[in-house]
């Protein structure tokens, strides 16, 4: 019994399962030789193919038996097409720049990471009532909070940080005159 492609596709949008097995073994190959064409890769056609295939039961309630099937598929698959291309301008355009944001984020973060590393080690030059008063500062606490801890007056926390700049000035100029 040789039953038309019109006929497998209807009864395919209806939900029989051998029909919509049937239409793609025969109008596979010819589905894949236009992907072929309208992608120019191989790996790229397939997957267009794929996606195609996958989407075909629900797109198949469309199909109104006013062209034949071979015509109505290549109309699904130049849009198919269109619309991955439209898809991947989208996402060239919206990722355009995150290569060079990446490679300056990363350049910030070395910086970043070698002032950390500079300070630690000029902390550790540092007298340990400055160093405590520093470490305490960078951990966002107040003055006052710091001055509670170290149980000394808030200005002297604020004349320990005056202190502590000055000498990391003085230690950052040492090193720069080397």
């Amino acid at each position: 019994m040789n039953v038309s492609d019109e006929d497998l596709a209807l009864a395919a949008a209806q939900g029989d399962r051998q029909a919509f097995s049937s239409l793609i073994d025969r109008q596979y190959d010819r589905m894949f030789g236009l992907c072929f064409r309208l992608t120019g890769n191989r790996a790229e056609a397939e997957d267009l193919c794929q996606d195609i295939c996958a989407a075909l039961p629900a797109k198949l309630g469309s199909y109104r038996r006013q062209a034949k099937v071979s015509t109505w598929l290549y109309r699904v698959t130049v849009n198919a097409a269109h619309d991955r291309r439209r898809r991947r301008a989208t996402f060239t355009k919206a990722s355009d720049g995150w290569g060079d944001w990446e490679i300056s984020r990363q350049a910030e973060m070395a910086e970043t990471q070698g002032q950390v590393a500079w300070l630690h080690t000029a902390m550790a030059r540092l007298p340990d009532d400055l160093r405590d008063t520093l470490a305490l500062v960078l951990d966002d606490m107040t003055h006052a909070e710091a001055a509670d801890i170290l149980g000394v007056s808030e200005g002297t926390i604020s004349w320990r940080m005056s202190e502590v700049k000055k000498r990391l000035r003085a230690i950052k100029e040492e090193e720069e005159a080397v």
